[in-house]
């Protein structure tokens, strides 16, 4: 995986975070320099740790299904894809008026937009690709757009957040496909 993969899937993985980070920017009405941090501090934090889980999980499993791994890759992806998808193209309930900055609620919050990055860290252990690199760039990427998505939120959060999603999805499944394709290809 180059550079410029590893870039396009740390945008993918981040834009379920950025688009609660600008639904929180929007409830939060008047967020400030230092909500917008904490949270991106958070959810880059997650982002980064789930990855390291899932390819820990994904090594220890990697020696029984390396036969089928790119299938499972590309499986992953695809449900994942397919699920922000669903979430950006679905009419929700997304106006929720609890303070998405109270540590529990912003820890669960953390935790469900980072759920897709332990599959991610999964694929990364079966296809063998180092970890550090990407982990480096999921978590900071996913913290600078969510510290920005917090501050944008007030002004644009209604116009964007569903569309967000469907980008990150199909970011997601577009990759799940390439590597599908370089090992069906090979």
């Amino acid at each position: 995986m180059n550079l410029v993969e590893i870039v396009i899937l740390s945008f993918g993985l981040a834009m379920d975070a950025f688009a609660v980070s600008i639904t929180s920017g929007f409830i939060l009405k008047r967020p400030k320099i230092r909500h917008a941090l904490k949270m991106g501090f958070s959810f880059g934090i997650f982002q980064s740790l789930m990855p390291i889980l899932g390819w820990c999980a994904g090594t220890s499993l990697s020696a029984i299904i390396r036969n089928v791994d790119h299938w499972i890759a590309f499986a992953l992806l695809f449900v994942i894809g397919g699920k922000m998808i669903y979430e950006g193209i679905k009419p929700g309930a997304e106006n929720d008026n609890s303070n998405p900055l109270d540590f529990w609620m912003l820890m669960t919050l953390s935790v469900a937009t980072s759920i897709d990055a332990l599959a991610v860290g999964i694929s990364f252990a079966f296809l063998k690709i180092n970890i550090i690199l990407p982990v480096i760039m999921i978590g900071s990427i996913t913290f600078a757009l969510s510290a920005f998505g917090v501050l944008i939120g007030r002004k644009f959060g209604h116009l964007f957040e569903d569309k967000i999603k469907i980008f990150g999805g199909v970011i997601l499944i577009g990759i799940g496909i390439k590597i599908l394709a370089e090992h069906l290809l090979n």
